[in-house]
């Protein structure tokens, strides 16, 4: 499968019903409505609680702004565009207070088949970094402000690899023992592992909230 890229200025945002932020749906496979697995950018110019999703594993990282603090289960986490992504239980109570205005994050949310904290990963690139796919997935790589190269690494054939426009998602599904590369100023790398994810639901639950 080749890369599918998504850039953020095409993707038109959707307003919260509380009026505190939007979000752009860059992909939800398989559709939707009803998505395994879910990848979006919001706008935050307002502290509030999250929407609670029952059996989802959430993932959230800081594009730009002075951050958040993030309190799940009563615990806070302050997060800045230069934190690692934070990984939650999207089903547990999770509240967002912002530090000094608004912020833009970035969203991965996931069904998982079982415990609701495995599954995927999401990292931050700052120069570059390897994948070794493991199991059958789903790897995409955001570009944070600049671009980035994405190259698959093979032994008997040239890749001329994927220029990443800045601001935009590329994904693709790999196979096991596929290695790549990505090279970046700075990105966001996210694996999914397929094996981990539950059935499709019947009816998707509506996001207010980041």
């Amino acid at each position: 499968m080749n890369w599918q890229v998504v850039e953020l200025r095409s993707v038109l945002p959707g307003p919260w019903k509380n009026g505190a932020g939007s979000t752009r749906e860059l992909v939800a496979w398989p559709g939707p409505g009803n998505w395994a697995w879910r990848m979006s950018v919001a706008e935050v110019s307002g502290s509030g609680p999250f929407s609670r999703f029952e059996g989802v594993q959430r993932w959230f990282a800081v594009l730009c702004g002075a951050g958040v603090v993030l309190t799940t289960a009563g615990r806070p986490q302050a997060l800045t565009m230069h934190s690692a992504p934070y990984c939650f239980d999207g089903a547990v109570p999770t509240d967002c207070a912002l530090v000094d205005g608004a912020t833009c994050d970035f969203n991965l949310m996931t069904r998982c088949a079982g415990t609701p904290v495995t599954g995927a990963r999401m990292a931050r690139v700052c120069g570059s970094a390897r994948v070794a796919v493991v199991g059958p997935g789903i790897v995409a790589v955001y570009a944070v402000g600049a671009g980035a190269k994405l190259l698959r690494e093979q032994r008997r054939l040239a890749d001329p690899g994927l220029d990443l426009p800045p601001d935009s998602l590329a994904w693709r599904s790999v196979e096991p023992g596929e290695r790549l590369q990505v090279q970046a100023e700075q990105a966001l790398l996210i694996e999914i592992d397929l094996r981990a994810l539950a059935e499709v639901p019947a009816h998707g639950a509506a996001e207010q909230r980041a």
